[in-house]
């Protein structure tokens, strides 16, 4: 009999209850669903739940679009969310987005259902054609690269237990994904007599600079002459940014966000010197690498021979990726946070004044000229740079913006910690509209916008996000840069083939996107406001509509043609 056997009876608890009331009681405020037949004992769970406190249900009808909408909920709460998704073929549908997160070192607890165990005899045996299909070997090696820890429930009385380790796992630093197998005999079991569940334990506390090693970088940056930063992810808490800032201008370093996937300076501060490191390597006698996964692309751009260069970060070594050789002198195993503050405490008594006075002067000059050179060229056509500008200028200071590759920081200079998010390294597409989403989820009062190129925005599965932002009332605003290519394929053949047969048709070919589906045309059918813009004088108030519209509690896409 079934745990639902004696009409009138009291229904003792089953698994699935526990595995939703611990993931509440960890903090996780979301649970983004993409069900399946392995579903049941969780429907039942939610249907029992009464006044108990549960993960809000988010139904995302793609597994993708799920795993980003995660991330842009964890961006705006800091906690981990929950995603559940239908046994293999839903976690495969997963993998693009999972690296993204695993690179970003995002914590997700990613579940899935498994093919019921039994063929007979339990509670929740096999009962469709697929249960046989679809159970695998081993599910979770489908994802075991990706993830810092995965495991399968066993017996129903684990499940709070198996949640807690998984939070547990997740948000030790450094953090990342974990995944949970669920079949669902254990999922619907009863647990009558569980033992009690192990509550929330704290993360461990991130590592604390080493002193020596902070002694040795603050004394080298004394020494230096022409000292450089780089970082790509430093900025991750507000505070990270205040403490950049502050040794920047104190002992007059350049900092250069390559590859910056959030604010790592305010782009108005006087040692802000861009996004690119390579001008500036050349020259330098000292690197310092912070939370930087590629400061520089080797072979094109090296330091030179003497400069010393450190590396900074929870991983500085990087050590899940196969193969980096980038030079390294000294490296410091620490958050950018507690490393910064470190150092800027060592820097106390080793600076000489009259030495950092003339770098910052002589810098000073070196960044009004770098800036004076950041103008949109004259078109009759929108270009990306002007696009750029128009973006930053329409949704002001304070929005949200995540941005798939096309926006062009330069020109849409960000001032204020937490106001832009960039793609992980990772590089998986389909990314920057779902995670704006989840942003806007867990932070309804802030505005948010998605700026994404045409191919990107295919990859987004754009049906299913406009749908979840119908359903679930997420007014996001989606600015659509559409060039009718895939840029990056394009960019990259004639980086290397630009003198080649495939440079005769500059690169389009596997790149070229004609003809361009009507965007705006898809978007308005799930209720969007939605315009398609041509020509540069009708840019702005475009833009501005479409502002209007999600301020109003519409959801709203611009797509702009723009060619590059």
């Amino acid at each position: 009999m079934g745990p639902d056997a004696g009409a009138g009876q009291a229904r003792p608890p089953i698994a699935g209850e526990a595995f939703l009331r611990a993931l509440a009681a960890h903090g996780v405020d979301f649970f983004f669903a993409n069900p399946g037949t392995d579903f049941p004992p969780i429907v039942e769970a939610y249907a029992r739940a009464g006044n108990a406190r549960l993960p809000r249900p988010v139904l995302v009808p793609h597994e993708n679009l799920a795993v980003a909408m995660a991330h842009g909920a964890f961006l705006m709460t800091g906690r981990p969310q929950a995603v559940m998704v239908h046994v293999n073929v839903g976690t495969a549908n997963t993998i693009n987005n999972l690296a993204n997160l695993s690179r970003e070192r995002v914590p997700l607890l990613l579940a899935a259902g498994r093919t019921p165990i039994t063929e007979r005899g339990s509670f929740g045996s096999r009962s469709r054609p697929i249960h046989w299909a679809q159970e695998m070997f081993d599910q979770a090696g489908m994802v075991r690269e990706l993830v810092k820890w995965d495991y399968e429930l066993r017996m129903p009385a684990q499940a709070a237990d198996m949640v807690a380790r998984a939070c547990e796992v997740a948000m030790t630093p450094p953090r990342g994904p974990v995944y949970l197998v669920l079949p669902r005999e254990p999922l619907a079991a009863e647990v009558r007599d569980a033992p009690p569940a192990s509550g929330p334990r704290p993360p461990a506390a991130a590592p604390h600079p080493d002193p020596a090693a902070t002694a040795t970088l603050a004394q080298w940056i004394a020494e230096a002459e022409r000292p450089l930063i780089v970082a790509a992810a430093a900025g991750s808490e507000a505070r990270n940014v205040e403490l950049l800032a502050r040794l920047a201008e104190r002992a007059a370093i350049p900092v250069v966000s390559h590859g910056a996937r959030v604010v790592n300076l305010p782009a108005s501060h006087a040692m802000h010197f861009g996004y690119d490191s390579g001008p500036y390597l050349a020259d330098a006698d000292l690197v310092i690498v912070i939370e930087s996964d590629a400061p520089w692309y080797p072979g094109r751009q090296e330091p030179p021979p003497g400069c010393r260069v450190a590396h900074v970060g929870e991983d500085p070594a990087f050590v899940r990726y196969p193969m980096r050789s980038f030079r390294s002198d000294l490296a410091i195993i620490a958050g950018a946070g507690a490393a910064l503050a470190a150092l800027d405490a060592a820097l106390a008594g080793r600076l000489d004044a009259a030495r950092v006075a003339a770098r910052r002067a002589r810098l000073a000059s070196q960044n009004a000229a770098r800036r004076a050179r950041i103008v949109a060229p004259e078109s009759s056509r929108i270009t990306p740079q002007a696009l750029s500008r128009a973006v930053g200028e329409a949704v002001g200071e304070d929005a949200i913006i995540f941005n798939e590759y096309p926006l062009l920081l330069d020109h849409c200079p960000r001032e204020r910690p937490g106001t832009y998010f960039g793609l992980s390294p990772a590089g998986g597409l389909g990314w920057g509209l779902g995670a704006a989403l989840g942003a806007k989820l867990a932070a309804p009062e802030r505005r948010v916008v998605a700026t994404i190129g045409d191919g990107a925005y295919l990859f987004t599965n754009p049906a299913a996000c406009h749908w979840v932002a119908e359903a679930h009332g997420l007014p996001v605003l989606a600015i659509v840069f559409n060039n009718s290519r895939y840029g990056a394929v394009r960019r990259a053949t004639l980086a290397m083939f630009r003198d080649g047969a495939a440079g005769a048709d500059d690169g389009r070919f596997l790149a070229d996107l004609d003809p361009s589906p009507p965007y705006d045309a898809m978007a308005r059918a799930q209720g969007a406001h939605a315009e398609r813009v041509e020509r540069p004088d009708e840019l702005a108030d475009a833009l501005a509509r479409a502002r209007a519209a999600v301020d109003g509690g519409r959801q709203a896409l611009v797509n702009v043609i723009c060619p590059y």
